[in-house]
């Protein structure tokens, strides 16, 4: 079996791509079995509407995931609950709206878990996402043996961490957050494929996303700048893994970047 997982969508440059690119995805990597998408920074550049939810699911996303700016627009509380196809980090402290996982059928006709987990280095407070992942994992193992991670997190080698504490226990481990698409993907010992940053899908003449004059500004003066979505070379960033259907270990993960003319 065959998925994509698309890196976080930074504002309307980030939807135009996936819209317009998704269909070139489709052509150079043939069928897939699963589309997931960070949508993250979608809205603006920070959080998710339900319009916009919908838009992704409309061009082909089978799950929506996200990370420490779930909460940032109001309207994410209208329909958190009621749709299993979003999830947000599992490892919030405390009861909070939404799940940390979803499962979904594939077009395949198997079942697909998506574990959302959010770091602790550099972040907001959460839970410890080594232990959150252990709690999960049981439940999960006798629903379907084909489990993918969403690890949004800041440092690099607490990403890496979580690879080896996840091998052999999923089928992938992909890390967002960052926006710069790293050129370590590999299959780990035990059949994890695992990649440390799928990188962003959005505007990639910009710092992460946003206008860089408006970054320079902030980091040249200490002034506070309005930060706002840039424009121009629009990319969608994201790997393909394949996926035994007899075991649930990955046999390939590739990184591409799909360029808007």
């Amino acid at each position: 079996m065959k998925l994509a997982f698309i890196g976080d969508v930074v504002g309307k440059p980030g939807r135009r791509a996936v819209r317009e690119l998704v269909p070139e995805l489709l052509n150079q990597f043939g069928q897939l079995d699963a589309i997931v998408i960070n949508g993250e920074n979608s809205a603006g550049f920070r959080g998710i509407t339900h319009r916009i939810f919908q838009e992704l699911i409309q061009v082909g996303a089978d799950v929506v995931t996200t990370g420490n700016h779930v909460w940032a627009q109001q309207d994410i509380f209208r329909f958190i609950d009621d749709d299993g196809r979003i999830t947000r980090p599992a490892n919030y402290p405390g009861k909070v709206p939404g799940r940390g996982f979803s499962v979904v059928t594939m077009k395949n006709g198997g079942r697909l878990a998506v574990i959302n987990l959010a770091g602790q280095l550099f972040m907001a407070a959460f839970n410890n996402p080594f232990q959150a992942l252990d709690l999960i994992l049981p439940n999960l193992e006798a629903e379907t043996d084909f489990i993918l991670v969403d690890f949004h997190a800041e440092a690099t080698s607490e990403k890496i961490a979580m690879g080896w504490h996840a091998d052999g226990r999923v089928s992938a481990v992909v890390g967002t957050h960052t926006h710069v698409q790293t050129a370590d993907e590999r299959i780990l010992p035990e059949g994890t494929a695992y990649i440390t940053d799928v990188g962003m899908t959005g505007p990639h003449d910009s710092v992460l996303g946003i206008q860089s004059d408006l970054v320079l500004k902030n980091f040249t003066t200490m002034l506070p700048a309005r930060f706002q979505v840039a424009s121009s070379n629009i990319k969608m960033c994201g790997v393909i893994i394949q996926i035994d259907e007899q075991t649930g270990k990955s046999t390939s993960i590739n990184r591409f970047q799909l360029s808007l003319l």
